[in-house]
Order: C-alpha cells, then sequence, then structure tokens
C-alpha cells in the first residue's frame, strides 16, 4: 500500500513538473520575443532562452524513467534544477541591466523559483531513497525553500503576457 502511494505521489509531481515546466517555456520564449522585438536585447535574452526552455526539456526527457532507470531519471531531474537556478541568474540580470521592469520579473521570478522547489524536492525525495544517487548533490545548498504541502501547486502565478514596452 505504501509502495502505491509513492508511485502516485511521484506521478503527480511529476505531472505538475511537467505542467508548470511548459508553461514557463512558453512565458520564456515570449519573453525572448519580446526583449528581441522590442528592447533589442539579443546577448542576455539568448541565454535566458537557453536555460529558461532547457528546464522544461529535461524533464520531458525524465518522464518515461522507471525504476530500472532510476539514476538517469534523477540526473536528469537534476540537470533541470541546476538549469531553473541559472534562470533565475538571468532574470535578475536583466531587471538589474533595466530589460525587465519589476511586475515581470516578480511574475517570472517567482514562477521560476517554484520549479526550483518543485525540482528540489523531487531530488530530495530520491536522493533519501535511492541515497546512491547523486550523493554529492544536497538540493537544500542551492534551495532555501523547500516544497510545502499547502503550495499552490496548479495556479500559476500569472498569465502568460508580458508586460508592453
Amino acid at each position: 500500500m505504501i509502495r502505491t502511494a509513492e508511485i502516485g505521489n511521484r506521478a503527480m509531481k511529476e505531472s505538475i513538473i511537467r505542467t508548470k515546466s511548459y508553461t514557463f517555456a512558453v512565458r520564456i520564449v515570449r519573453l525572448f520575443q519580446w526583449l528581441s522585438d522590442t528592447k533589442k536585447e539579443y546577448v542576455l535574452s539568448k541565454q535566458l532562452l537557453r536555460c529558461g526552455t532547457s528546464i522544461g526539456a529535461n524533464v520531458e526527457e525524465s518522464g518515461g524513467a522507471v525504476s530500472e532507470k532510476e539514476k538517469e531519471f534523477a540526473a536528469t531531474v537534476q540537470i533541470a534544477f541546476k538549469e531553473a537556478t541559472e534562470t533565475r541568474f538571468w532574470l535578475r540580470l536583466l531587471r538589474d541591466t533595466d530589460y525587465l521592469d519589476s511586475a515581470a520579473f516578480d511574475s517570472l521570478y517567482a514562477d521560476c523559483d517554484e520549479l526550483v522547489r518543485i525540482l528540489s524536492s523531487i531530488t530530495k525525495s530520491l536522493r533519501e531513497k535511492y541515497s546512491s544517487v547523486h550523493e554529492s548533490f544536497d538540493p537544500e545548498t542551492y534551495c532555501h525553500q523547500l516544497l510545502t504541502p499547502n503550495s499552490s501547486l496548479l495556479t500559476p502565478n500569472s498569465s502568460l503576457l508580458l508586460p508592453n514596452s
């Protein structure tokens, strides 16, 4: 019975992270388009596009993992986690260099931070279950707050719209 609950909980987390990472990737693509077209910014926004869309791509890649591929699944989730933390850096840099206003930044950063917490929680659960999987990786080093049971996982922090120029 516990095993079934574990599998169900993991499947639910995977479904949530797949949906949220895809939605976030769409927002990142739209932000890239807006920065390129409106602000004529190509270098920073290209970095953001690369890592911001890579989160969902890695989550999607990990989606077919079964028990014998647990290490591969954990490695791919860890890559997605690292891409999400890098995305936070580029978002902060775009805000601090006046390419991104506070409202857009706050919304995107909150969504990205939620992805970091979810991925951190998945990685931590896998690490606890399979202590040999990525022993050197400690998500608490990178993430100050883990996913809480009261989190609103199914509600995005904002719409996919970006601010007007």
